[in-house]
């Protein structure tokens, strides 16, 4: 196996999690989020996981990434069938996870140089 290290100076990455929080690049954040290696969407959505609409899937579709990695909380939850929609139109792979898993997967991903972006909810 081929080790190499990663190059993430220059992008965002998760730099701590806990209980209602991540950091982003030591910036302490605490409600819905994308995160992408070169932007951040702060308040991408104003919903909870229980109100997410088709809207705040067709954003994650337009982005320019090969997978979304959506945190939704302290637990998995999976979205609506109907929510996917966008996303597998533009043919874009998603994985569920809880967001402490979404962080580090995220940062992983980053550091292999994909084109990722995590979606958070908080609520």
């Amino acid at each position: 196996m081929k080790m190499q290290l990663a190059q993430t100076v220059g992008q965002n990455t998760f730099t701590a999690y806990g209980d209602g929080y991540v950091s982003v690049n030591a910036v302490r954040h605490t409600s819905n989020l994308v995160v992408l290696p070169d932007r951040l969407i702060p308040d991408w959505t104003k919903a909870d996981f229980d109100t997410l609409g088709i809207a705040d899937f067709e954003l994650l579709a337009s982005l320019d990434t090969e997978i979304v990695l959506l945190g939704t909380g302290m637990m998995i939850r999976f979205p609506r069938p109907e929510l996917l929609r966008p996303l597998m139109a533009a043919r874009k792979g998603l994985e569920v996870m809880d967001i402490q898993a979404a962080c580090r997967t995220y940062n992983v991903l980053v550091g292999e140089g994909r084109k990722v972006a995590a979606g958070l909810i908080f609520f």
